[in-house]
């Protein structure tokens, strides 16, 4: 069975993280991961503290074990989430979106472990000076909102720049991803758009089905005229928004008004034409619905089989 000092640090069974994925990691989400062996997080997306505090009260009501809260520091209930973290004293919090500095402090005083997610080698020098307990590399072929760097890139200067336990992320959705996160240093891996397809996740049916359909070019990139790339699947909103990036006459806020709520479209109403389904470049290798449990399982018994074979190709 494949253990890292993730597992000894978080006391959980795998070494895998479900993204924190806005209006889609929910407490049944994140509660059926954590069962599974793994970390389930809760994503607090935009949602206010409220929200974000009843969520925590729905995995506490469905399992014991550790869980965690993604805090995006963009979101405008910032502050507000991040008090309610540190009331609740949850027992990780991940970050994206920006510096965590400033919450670091209240955060550690509760005895919480912050691991924040990095887009680069200055961001992971930085929040490991500010006490972070690992970190999660995350490269741009994941779901939502990416930086500039790949993963095969990213994770082997991420752990060259700290010592803290590193985390993989962007396109792994099997044991294969599993196993070459481990080559490239990372001590554990964070997974979004498989748990997408898991039973526990209450997505549209028409945003699984989407998923489930994928193939591996099934997703574009938008939002980089406004600084905030997002990776989703190729839609009639993805495609008119793609358009309305590169038409001078379309003002910065008019853009950013198209965006506004498109998500919570995709996720909840399962809106074609105006919503905005996010899915990471991995999406075309999800092909069935499964319990988030066996998702884990199926991913590390992979996972060790491709690693006891990893020396057939040296003599």
């Amino acid at each position: 069975m494949i253990k890292t000092p993730l597992c000894d640090l978080l006391g959980i069974e795998y070494p895998i993280f479900q993204g924190g994925m806005a209006w889609v990691a929910d407490g049944a989400l994140a509660a059926a991961v954590s069962e599974g062996g793994g970390l389930g997080i809760i994503g607090a997306g935009n949602a206010p503290g409220s929200f974000v505090r009843e969520q925590i009260s729905v995995v506490r009501a469905l399992t014991k074990k550790p869980f965690g809260v993604n805090i995006m520091l963009l979101s405008p209930f910032a502050d507000e989430v991040a008090a309610v973290c540190t009331e609740e004293k949850v027992a990780v919090v991940t970050t994206g979106a920006g510096n965590p500095s400033r919450f670091m402090e209240q955060w550690l005083g509760a005895g919480i472990k912050v691991i924040p997610v990095v887009p680069s080698v200055a961001m992971t020098k930085l929040v490991t000076r500010a006490g972070a307990s690992a970190v999660i590399a995350e490269g741009g072929e994941s779901g939502g909102h990416i930086g500039e760097l790949s993963t095969m890139v990213l994770v082997p200067q991420v752990c060259d720049a700290t010592d803290l336990p590193v985390l993989a992320a962007g396109g792994i959705a099997d044991g294969r991803g599993v196993a070459a996160s481990f080559m490239l240093g990372a001590a554990g891996v964070q997974v979004g758009t498989r748990f997408l397809s898991a039973h526990e996740c209450s997505i549209h049916p028409t945003y699984k089905e989407k998923i489930l359909k994928a193939n591996d070019i099934a997703t574009m990139t938008t939002g980089k005229r406004l600084g905030h790339p997002v990776r989703s699947l190729k839609t009639s909103f993805a495609r008119a928004y793609l358009k309305a990036e590169y038409d001078s006459s379309v003002s910065d806020e008019a853009l950013e008004a198209m965006g506004t709520g498109a998500l919570r479209l995709a996720v909840v109403e399962g809106d074609l034409q105006n919503g905005c389904f996010l899915a990471g470049e991995i999406a075309g290798m999800v092909r069935r619905e499964q319990p988030a449990a066996e998702i884990i399982r199926e991913m590390f018994t992979e996972a060790e089989d491709v690693l006891k074979g990893a020396g057939r190709w040296v003599r």
